[in-house]
């Protein structure tokens, strides 16, 4: 699979995760998304970086296990 096959899956699973999460909670993902809104700009920072480097350590799990 060539890396530009293996990017357009990997974000196409995402879109589908997250439209699953949207379908299944609708209400309960209004509420994040309205908390989030809520908070500080440096806590979504580190929060995003932390979920960057947590995607990061499993993709290289992943490839380590694989």
């Amino acid at each position: 699979m060539s890396f530009a096959e293996t990017v357009l899956t990997v974000i196409g699973l995402m879109l589908v995760v997250e439209g699953l999460l949207y379908a299944a909670f609708p209400n309960t993902m209004r509420q994040a998304v309205a908390w989030l809104v809520t908070q500080p700009e440096r806590t979504l920072l580190v929060g995003g970086i932390v979920a960057a480097l947590g995607g990061i350590a499993l993709i290289w799990l992943g490839q380590a296990v694989a």
